[in-house]
Order: structure tokens, then sequence, then C-alpha cells
């Protein structure tokens, strides 16, 4: 994969350079003019992206000129407020600038699949924002059927997941230790055409 790491910071993009070398082509770029060529090119695969190289729309007019690019935004302050406004812009990715070299490397490889890969306070936000959505459409939700494989607990579990609580918060609502969450979460994955906590989420609160 030909990945471009776009950052100001030298150190950091050296950083980023000894994570993602290894099976991959790398290139440098220093500037957001720089960057809007190399990944216009059509060759570039993925950006590593500094956020303090671009805003919100930067970051969409990036996306309309190199629309073969993804974009995986690092922020060296991650918030998930600033992670949705650039996830509705269009970047595949979104992380701590010094994320672990095990993160990255994982990152990378869902991203490769076609996958987004975000923090789970963004995934949370995102769960959230979901579930408000929802009520404030007013919008039946259809769940009998939808949920009918579930046992009584895994339904619980999912409806509280998507009304975006916590595994601690479900754990302590329910009595129960995080581990048996994250076994249920497990079987209810296995059952239901949901892979993940967001999909999850998403699934019943739109019935």
């Amino acid at each position: 994969m030909l990945i471009l790491l776009a950052s100001a910071n030298g150190s950091l993009s050296n950083r980023w350079q000894g994570l993602v070398a290894e099976g991959n082509q790398v290139r440098e770029c220093r500037t957001l003019s720089e960057l809007k060529q190399q990944a216009s090119s059509g060759e570039v695969e993925l950006v590593l992206l500094h956020r303090e190289l671009v805003d919100v729309a930067a970051c969409a007019d990036l996306r309309a000129a190199a629309p073969k690019a993804r974009l995986f935004l690092l922020s060296d302050r991650p918030d998930p407020e600033e992670g949705l406004a650039f996830l509705k812009v269009g970047i595949v990715g979104y992380a701590n600038s010094y994320i672990a070299r095990d993160n990255l490397q994982e990152a990378l490889r869902v991203v490769a699949g076609g996958g987004v890969w975000l923090g789970q306070q963004v995934i949370q936000q995102l769960i959230l924002e979901a579930a408000q959505n929802s009520a404030a459409a007013g919008k039946e939700r259809n769940t009998e059927k939808l949920l009918a494989p579930l046992t009584p607990t895994e339904r619980r579990v999912a409806e509280m997941v998507a009304a975006g609580r916590t595994n601690l918060e479900i754990a302590a609502d329910m009595g129960i230790v995080e581990r048996t969450v994250k076994a249920h979460l497990t079987s209810i994955y296995g059952k239901l055409p949901a892979g993940n906590r967001l999909s999850l989420a998403l699934l019943v609160n739109q019935g």
C-alpha cells in the first residue's frame, strides 16, 4: 500500500514512518498544497493526515480533489466532536497522533479492508446521536422481529447499547460484571447482522 505521511512536524512524520514502513511504500509531505498535489495523483491509497495541517473545510476539499485516497486523521488532542465533524466529510480513521504501533497496524488492516477505524469515545458519541435522532424523529421501531433471535437478557443488553450506555453502565444496571456484558455482546453479534457496537446500535435504533 502506498501511504502518504502528511505533517509539518518532521519528528512526528518520522515516527509514523517507523510504524508503517514495513510492507508499505511511504512518501512524505509537509504542506497542504503539497498534500493535495500528491494525493490527487491517483497513486496514493492512504493518507496519514495530521490534524494541525487541515480544518474540516480543507479536509472536505481534499476528499473532493483526491477521491481515491483514504484519509486517516491523527490529532494531538483527540475529541469526539472533532472526530465526528471530520467523519462527516469522509475520513476513514481517527486516532491520537501518538497511537501505539499495534493499534496503528490494526487500524491499517481495518481501513485496507474497507472499514472505518474510530476511537471508543467517537463510537459512543455516534451511538448517542443515533439514539437522539431516532427519538426526535418519533420513529416507531419495529424491534420485535429484529431481536427475536436474542434471549431476554441479550435483548436488554442490545437495547441499552442502542441507548448509548457503556459496558460498565450496563454491568452496573444489570448487577453483572463487565466481562459478562462482553460475552453477551459476542453472542448478540453472532445472532444479528451486526458485527460491532456501532452497527448494533444503528440496527436497533432504525428498527
